[in-house]
């Protein structure tokens, strides 16, 4: 089955914006485990504008209490500033089970776009190997339809994170087939160059089945933005069961 990893940045973002400890984010992430979730992703940024350094011990141990893995996602090559030693220091810190390589600028609103393996790959593949060394798994961020996945694997890579937005956003219009075959046909050519496919952004409750039933042996799919919109209504506990029921039947 494929595996529910909930991104709690979004529970960062309400406590940010206030100052203090609230919403706690060890206590939703508790409740995310608890419900059952596979696993807890985070993005930290250099602007800390959600998930901060700070919180990555906690979450860690929370993980490891509950023999789950920890993912943690961000830019390799963002510098490090005060605040924020960068993604490196951050995972020699705390060990995360797998780290997501994502190419997003500086103050980016959101993930928006993945690496291209075209050009030149020579400082990637140093930043692969670095994470590696310190026996995380290292997933690559995608867009769907990029070619030269097996330079991915070349690299050193262990799996590819295929960029959902796109198909989000073709669901959302009732013309989603286009956008489902290109994400198929990059899952279909991961696994031929040895690479796990994980899938991630603005999946829902709402397009998730329809993704996997046409994506078929992704290993894990990491949801927040709209896992933490939808418990706004149902609650964080049976949103949760929700995306597992998904999961379950797909």
């Amino acid at each position: 089955m494929t595996r529910l990893s909930v991104n709690v940045n979004k529970v960062a973002v309400l406590r940010n914006s206030r100052g203090g400890r609230e919403p706690d984010v060890l206590a939703a992430a508790r409740a995310c485990l608890d419900a059952g979730a596979h696993g807890i992703t985070v993005h930290p940024r250099p602007d800390r504008r959600h998930i901060v350094a700070e919180d990555l011990p906690g979450l860690a141990a929370l993980c490891a209490e509950y023999h789950v893995e920890l993912n943690i996602e961000g830019n390799p090559f963002a510098p490090p500033r005060p605040g924020y030693p960068g993604l490196l220091a951050l995972c020699e810190q705390v060990r995360p089970a797998q780290v997501t390589l994502v190419p997003d600028a500086d103050g980016q609103l959101t993930s928006d776009h993945g690496f291209a393996f075209d050009g030149d790959t020579t400082a990637l593949a140093e930043q692969v190997a670095a994470f590696a060394g310190l026996g995380c798994r290292v997933s690559l961020f995608v867009d769907p339809g990029v070619r030269d996945l097996e330079r991915a694997a070349a690299l050193g890579a262990h799996r590819v994170e295929i960029y959902t937005g796109p198909y989000a956003e073709a669901f959302a219009t009732g013309d989603a087939a286009t956008a489902l075959q290109a994400c198929a046909d990059t899952a279909r050519r991961a696994r031929a160059a040895g690479l796990g496919v994980n899938a991630g952004h603005d999946l829902s409750q709402a397009n998730l089945g329809a993704f996997l039933a046409a994506v078929p042996e992704v290993l894990e799919v990491s949801i927040g933005h709209a896992l933490v919109g939808e418990a706004l209504h149902a609650g964080l506990a049976a949103t949760v069961r929700g995306y597992l029921g998904i999961l379950a039947r797909a």
